[in-house]
């Protein structure tokens, strides 16, 4: 099939031509098409995925689809993710001997070269390579940054158009100048005179992900989805972002970015770090329940920062569209996203509905009773008493355009970014860590940021959703594009500059829970009632305590009128023996991950935490 387009190949500049050219001489693919980001364009490869049975139209919901994988391609796989250097020391820490490492996987790129151009020899035969331009952040701002993908995938290009900036107008910006090149296979090439009915072609067996930082490179092969194929996401905006950040002075961060605004008037802008399902796409894009306070979004999943003329750290979202995990969102949780997901809007392993729309756990109380539900196996009259399992996968996602958020910030694609007041870490812990504390200092921040720790979860196909504890230093642990010390060691250098301003750092845990298991905090737009005191930390009010821990609200400070009985002293409440454990268990996680390499600053907070515990009751 033929898709419109108007760019055509030799009107590319020479560098993109040679880079689009070499890599259609090794894959082999039938036909190479340019996109150009057009409607037109778009609403033909929706046509082409909806005839091979790849996507779904839904009635329901005003251009929207519904796309389901098949069983094996369903999450990112972290265990066939690999950063390439020359030198292993410069991508992973060394673990104790014996001991394999948590943080990153390293391949020699001489080896890895090998592989993947064995891999890509014709791979694309009998399909079409589509040429993305696209641009992570807005275009013009300081950090924007341009990228080259070539895929076999069409599902990939029109997931890509919501994602980033995509299409001709981005190859006019390019220019002669520098790109990130990309290049990604499903794996599964066409016989000659075989037809192209897969409703998912993949490669499971055979999945690499691969980051060349040196040469600004991305390799994807065997899976199509979008955690492991949209290479602009965390490919491209976290390890090859990370790199160029340690490079030029900037932080590359798993972060939302939130405009929050005081009934007083008062606007600050957060940026918070949580790993996957902790929340933070709900907090990103919350409804707060005290009156007066207005939120909006700037970004979801992903901050690029930097230090202005004045001193300010600065932040944008490069990102153009959300990838966020459908299961669990409704509209309790997240009525901003209910109602930007309503329409335009790619879904992948959700249920469908007899009526054309979609269906996930969560949204029992937002469905007919007479409607009927295919679950996202094609398990036609879907129920939850039938023990067939889910009826959407875990992991099921939206792909959706950022503008369509109701509650967007005005500057969200602001090129000079906005200014970031706090910045907070969080995770699962259902016990020891309260519900917020206040660093008290940069490094002390810092040091906050390496010891999270939370429950393992659907995101990442190795752990297959079972309740594990994990560390998660600056839930960048899948993506870290670099040695993390080395990375801890530039967070450290941004404090040396003259003339910085920088902002509070805090940690939150909204899932502390009580002897019989249920949650103590309610969450989702309450969260704001801890945000609240945030921003009052930030004005230097005198509404914290301090504890070996860190500073925590005065009791009566958060309000929490309106919400019932709260038992707040638990959700504060931590043990000198508590403590304890938790700082044994993070030195033996360094001493397997990190022996010997922790930075001095980093060993310094470590023992002014220990002095700070001894001294406890």
């Amino acid at each position: 099939m033929s898709f419109p387009s108007n760019v055509p190949l030799d009107s590319l500049q020479s560098s993109v031509r040679q880079f689009v050219l070499e890599h259609a001489a090794r894959c082999k693919p039938a036909k190479i098409h340019v996109c150009d980001g057009s409607e037109e364009e778009n609403q033909s490869l929706v046509t082409f995925l909806i005839q091979k049975g790849s996507l779904v139209k839904l009635s329901k919901h005003e251009n929207s689809y519904l796309a389901r994988t098949k069983k094996a391609d369903v999450a990112r796989v972290e265990k066939r993710t690999f950063i390439c250097t020359e030198k292993k020391e410069d991508t992973v820490t060394e673990p104790r001997p014996g001991v394999k490492s948590k943080l990153g996987h390293w391949k020699d790129v001489a080896e890895m070269d090998a592989d993947l151009n064995a891999k890509f020899t014709g791979s694309m035969a009998g399909r079409t390579m589509y040429v993305l331009p696209f641009c992570m952040g807005p275009i013009g701002a300081p950090l924007a940054k341009i990228g080259i993908q070539l895929t076999d995938s069409a599902y990939v290009v029109c997931c890509m158009r919501i994602m980033t900036r995509m299409g001709a107008h981005v190859l006019k910006v390019l220019g002669d100048g520098p790109f990130i090149k990309c290049v990604h296979s499903v794996g599964q090439p066409l016989k000659p005179g075989e037809k192209d009915d897969d409703f998912w072609p993949c490669n499971p067996d055979n999945i690499t992900i691969a980051h060349f930082p040196q040469r600004n490179e991305i390799k994807s092969y065997g899976s199509g989805y979008g955690g492991n194929s949209l290479l602009g996401k965390k490919c491209f905006a976290l390890r090859i972002a990370s790199t160029l950040a340690q490079k030029e002075g900037w932080l590359a961060e798993h972060m939302l970015i939130l405009g929050l605004t005081s009934p007083e008037g008062k606007k600050k802008y957060i940026a918070a770090a949580f790993p996957s399902q902790c929340g933070k796409t709900n907090l990103a894009m919350i409804t707060p329940s005290l009156p007066g306070w207005k939120a909006e979004l700037v970004g979801d999943d992903i901050a690029w920062m930097w230090f202005d003329k004045d001193g300010r750290l600065r932040a944008i979202n490069p990102e153009y569209g959300l990838f966020g995990v459908a299961t669990g969102t409704n509209m309790q949780s997240n009525p901003n996203a209910m109602v930007t997901v309503n329409a335009d809007t790619i879904y992948t392993n959700v249920a469908l509905t007899s009526d054309g729309g979609v269906f996930w756990e969560g949204l029992e109380k937002e469905i007919a009773k007479d409607v009927k539900i295919t679950s996202w196996l094609d398990q036609e009259n879907w129920s939850a008493d039938a023990g067939i399992g889910p009826a959407a996968h875990p992991n099921s996602r939206f792909c959706t355009p950022t503008r369509r958020c109701p509650n967007l910030d005005p500057k969200w694609e602001d090129p000079e970014g906005v200014p970031i007041d706090a910045i907070l870490f969080g995770g699962r812990r259902p016990k020891t860590i309260p519900l917020v504390y206040e660093t008290f200092s940069w490094q002390h921040g810092v040091f906050a940021g390496l010891c999270m720790r939370s429950e393992a979860t659907a995101a990442a196909a190795d752990h297959k959703g079972k309740k594990i504890l994990l560390n998660d230093p600056f839930a960048m642990r899948p993506f870290f594009g670099y040695n993390m010390c080395k990375y801890m060691e530039h967070w450290h250098e941004l404090e040396q500059r003259p003339g910085v301003k920088l902002p509070k750092i805090f940690h939150v845990n909204w899932f502390r829970v009580n002897p019989e298991g249920h949650f103590i905090w309610p969450g989702f737009g309450e969260n704001c009632r801890v945000l609240d005191w945030v921003c009052r930390r930030c004005d230097g009010e005198d509404v914290g305590t301090e504890t070996a821990l860190g500073i925590i609200p005065k009791p009566g400070v958060i309000n929490v009128e309106g919400l019932g009985p709260i038992d707040m002293e638990h959700l504060f409440d931590f043990s000198k023996a508590e403590l304890t454990q938790e700082v044994e268990e993070m030195e033996a996680y360094f001493a397997e991950q990190l022996p010997g390499q922790l930075p001095p600053f980093i060993l310094t907070q470590l023992q002014a935490l220990k002095d700070r515990i001894a001294k406890m009751p």
